[in-house]
């Protein structure tokens, strides 16, 4: 199977902008940013799902989240960031390797909250007893 952009990039085969790295994960800032820092997180093994990784990369990587944003956070003079992970195609996962956006949030810069992707569906109340029925569903899953 061929590596994947992300692989690529981990091995120095492709240029990157490094913030940090450790032990089973790199942090590198996105070219195709949305904002100022805006950063990626990866593991070393290319995998498309967060599921996929087993229980050491998933700490490592959580790890490598935290150091990023340690080192944003003072760059940026922010506590405030944005975390997100598109977990498969579906979801909007572009490149099939795990990795997680790290946008740090500055006051003044536009940025909205999560029910902003989703307007018409925001601001309405959930049915408290369909989720009941979903949260008892999922959590005996």
């Amino acid at each position: 199977m061929e590596p994947t952009l992300f692989e690529r990039i981990v091995r120095g085969d492709i240029p990157s902008h490094p913030v940090a790295r450790g032990d089973g994960w790199y942090a590198f800032l996105d070219v195709f940013p949305r904002r100022p820092g805006h950063t990626l997180v990866v593991p070393v093994r290319g995998v498309p799902r967060l599921s996929d990784l087993d229980q050491t990369e998933r700490h490592a990587l959580m790890d490598g989240v935290c150091e990023a944003r340690r080192k944003l956070s003072v760059a940026f003079n922010t506590d405030d960031f944005l975390v997100l992970v598109h977990d498969g195609a579906g979801a909007g996962q572009e490149i099939p390797h795990v990795h997680v956006h790290l946008l740090p949030r500055t006051p003044g810069d536009g940025g909205r909250a999560l029910p902003a992707l989703w307007p018409a569906e925001a601001g309405a109340r959930a049915d408290d007893e369909a989720l009941a029925a979903l949260s008892l569903t999922v959590s005996h899953a």
